[in-house]
């Protein structure tokens, strides 16, 4: 049974279709791919799934537990945790102090006992930012910040994870730490839902890749079926007959 579980959502914004009988289904244990070319609903499909856009139709739900109507924090609490396109991150706090707020917050309410500090420093070390913990956020890159974001989602212990463009402003080294840190929480039985333009980490970390085109789904596969699949190759590239030797695809499916 999937972990995450999106059915048949539908989003308007006045005579504007952006989603479309979407269906998406997220395992624990493994990373997925949602990708797509720019407006294809990708963000939508996120904030749909985490409470902050209401749908039209459709259901979501987290381990067989129906989530369309509970507000944002509620399904935080359920163990939904994300990240932005646009940075979010507590500028004028140390990378620490931002892991700190989430530690501290979870504590509160799910009384489970756990020490914030002990929890935000396993954090910073599983994301790889022990050389700039005490660091204020808005001194640091924006590929360092966004790792950041990542930790301090990760700091709120979710059982599902959406990751909206988090290799933005990577180099490719820290793209490679950041693909072997999505393969270890899989491994640890997250289910991560990873919206990506990096199109190589995508195809290098998943298991599973949805294409969204136009507000629907285009394509689901492996990664293989969807390099092969020729109506994503045209999605991206615009062609119905894309040429196999353009560098364009090289560059978006391989």
């Amino acid at each position: 049974m999937a972990r995450l579980e999106v059915a048949d959502v539908e989003v308007r914004f006045g005579g504007v279709l952006a989603l479309r009988g979407v269906d998406l289904e997220v395992d624990g244990g493994t990373v997925t791919g949602l990708i797509g070319p720019n407006g294809a609903g990708k963000t939508t499909l996120f904030n749909v799934v985490t409470g902050l856009q209401k749908a039209q139709t459709g259901r979501v739900r987290l381990d067989n537990h129906d989530l369309t109507a509970l507000p944002p924090h509620r399904r935080a609490r359920l163990g939904v945790a994300r990240t932005f396109q646009r940075l979010e991150v507590f500028g004028s706090l140390t990378v620490r102090e931002n892991l700190l707020v989430a530690a501290e917050i979870r504590r509160r309410w799910s009384r489970d006992g756990s020490n914030p500090r002990r929890v935000a420093d396993e954090v910073i070390h599983q994301v790889g930012l022990a050389a700039v913990s005490r660091v204020r956020c808005d001194t640091l890159p924006t590929g360092m910040a966004r790792l950041v974001e990542v930790g301090r989602a990760l700091a709120t212990k979710p059982t599902v994870l959406l990751l909206d463009e988090p290799s933005s402003g990577l180099d490719d080294n820290e793209t490679d730490e950041l693909g072997a840190l999505l393969t270890r929480l899989a491994g640890q039985g997250m289910a991560v839902l990873l919206v990506e333009h990096d199109v190589e980490l995508v195809m290098a970390v998943c298991s599973r890749i949805h294409v969204l085109d136009f507000g629907h789904i285009l394509a689901v596969g492996s990664p293989a079926e969807i390099q092969a699949d020729p109506e994503v190759r045209a999605a991206y590239l615009g062609t119905e007959q894309p040429d196999a030797d353009e560098p364009e695809v090289a560059g978006a499916l391989r």
